[in-house]
């Protein structure tokens, strides 16, 4: 085993690693930016070393300081976590150089399946299903008007080298398909440095349903089934459940199957997730795949009762999987919801400072993924995720109703959270019947919360009204003081609104 392990992250995941290297007895290693000093994750680890200032680029994904904190700390492994750099391949092969032990595939698989081109033409080789489009880069316009035309409207237009909903436009028409392959491309080039993009037939209202896998370096590969992680806003998850309630045995065995399939593929080593749409005729099909530990990893290991993590550093170690997949059960159901310092009142906008008070959930069923503590900073820096909050329960409705239980009880002040919007998306009617998809939000909440013509009408009249009000207030007080004040400019305003409606 490892003698020490670094984790290159921050905040609650690199917490949940350290848990699972203490409970192997593996002393850790912390990294940390200027405004991350006072971090939770800091003072977990054995040791913590500042790499940089706010900026990420100089902090969290600058590789010569990380590597260098690792040489000076006798680090004979880095975990990566989620995010930053842990799909990075230039920072894999640069651990591999230098003798350090990355913490999850290799620096050459993770260049395979990054480029989702490369990706889609492996999967196909393999005879994993993959939807309708180009499995190479696309260069010329007149290319994509000819893809466009032989698969059919709509289509999806996408980075190359992406991935968290960036470089992404649905295509409806080919009027739209200028404007939005330049978009697509721009996207992709300041987020990705790489402005390629690739088209694959646009399914409309699939589910996005995903498969953990774990896979060991002599060929032992295990799937712990599927999470339903369709409730998704502007492509990025926001509510993941397991099971789903669209897969049943027969479809969980051939999606299982197919997820294995992708493993043995590319000789895939350690912990990773093969995500699949699925239509509504339960015919599925291969969209990317993430090698790497998932936000949305806690369900699984709360059903399963495996340490997703701990896997991941056996495995590293060189050590067999014990795991046999007819040894693998399901016990009951577990839902976890992303909770982020954002306003949902004012379009998500983030929403960053200090946490006045914090109420956290707790009680039989609950887990609770956090970095957050009373008089913390919530960085403007850095993703706003504040918590995860997962839950399990004996069948779907146990553990929704738990998790409003859950949410009523977690409570924050200081800065705004989606708490209110996540409890508005756990009581929908069709959320409750498990009727959901990839457009969920914005076709069952967004669209069912704007105010129609009328009420919208009647909210502006009644903000007149108690704007006259005031002003009428307002206009008393000048006719004793300031009885040369007009009145009629007041009349004129109060005639101008009235006109409008």
């Amino acid at each position: 085993m490892f003698k020490k392990i670094l984790i290159a992250n921050r905040g609650e995941i690199a917490i949940r690693i350290i848990r699972a290297c203490q409970e192997l007895d593996i002393p850790t290693v912390a990294v940390f930016s200027e405004p991350d000093r006072n971090s939770l994750h800091v003072g977990y680890a054995e040791e913590a070393y500042l790499i940089g200032e706010a900026n990420s680029k100089k902090s969290y994904l600058n590789i010569d300081k990380i590597i260098d904190v690792a040489q000076k700390s006798g680090t004979d492994a880095i975990h990566p976590g989620y995010g930053f750099l842990s799909e990075n391949s230039g920072f894999a092969a640069r651990c591999e150089k230098e003798g350090i032990t990355f913490i999850g595939p290799s620096s050459d698989v993770i260049e395979k399946m990054g480029n989702k081109t490369t990706a889609r033409k492996i999967m196909a080789e393999a005879g994993v299903p993959i939807l309708p489009g180009t499995n190479e880069s696309i260069e010329s316009d007149d290319e994509v008007y000819k893809i466009a035309k032989g698969i059919g409207f709509p289509i999806m237009i996408k980075a190359a080298a992406g991935g968290g909903g960036k470089g992404m436009r649905i295509v409806n028409s080919a009027d739209e398909l200028k404007s939005c392959l330049r978009a697509a491309r721009s996207e992709a080039g300041s987020s990705f440095g790489d402005s390629s993009v690739y088209v694959e037939k646009y399914l409309e209202n699939p589910r996005h349903i995903e498969i953990q896998v774990l896979a060991d370096k002599y060929g032992n590969s295990v799937h712990l089934f599927e999470r339903e992680c369709s409730i998704q806003r502007r492509h990025q998850k926001i509510i993941e459940e397991t099971p789903s309630t669209a897969v049943d045995d027969k479809l969980r065995e051939k999606m299982g199957k197919a997820a294995l399939k992708a493993v043995k593929s590319v000789n895939y080593s350690n912990a990773g997730t093969v995500e699949f749409l699925v239509d509504k005729k339960k015919n599925f099909y291969f969209l990317e795949m993430n090698t790497r530990l998932q936000v949305e990893h806690a369900i699984t290991e709360i059903v399963t009762g495996i340490d997703i993590v701990r896997e991941q550093v056996r495995i590293a170690a060189g050590e067999k999987l014990d795991l046999t997949q007819d040894k693998i059960k399901r016990n009951g159901c577990a839902m976890e919801c992303r909770i982020y310092a954002e306003d949902p009142d004012n379009n998500f906008l983030p929403s960053p400072g200090t946490i006045r008070t914090l109420r956290s959930p707790g009680g039989y069923g609950i887990r609770y993924d956090t970095c957050a503590f009373e008089g913390c900073n919530i960085s403007v820096h850095y993703d706003p995720l504040i918590s995860k909050l997962v839950v399990w329960g004996k069948d779907r409705e146990e553990t929704r109703f738990r998790m409003l239980r859950a949410l009523n009880e977690y409570s924050i002040t200081g800065i705004k959270t989606t708490i209110p919007f996540l409890k508005k998306v756990i009581k929908n009617k069709f959320f409750i019947e498990g009727d959901i998809d990839t457009n969920f939000i914005a076709s069952r909440i967004e669209r069912s919360s704007a105010p129609s013509d009328g009420t919208l009408k009647i909210a502006i009249l009644t903000a007149v009204v108690e704007s006259f009000k005031k002003a009428e207030k307002e206009s008393l007080f000048h006719n004793q003081h300031h009885p040369e004040k007009s009145q009629w400019k007041i009349a004129g305003k109060w005639q101008m609104w009235g006109n409008r409606f």
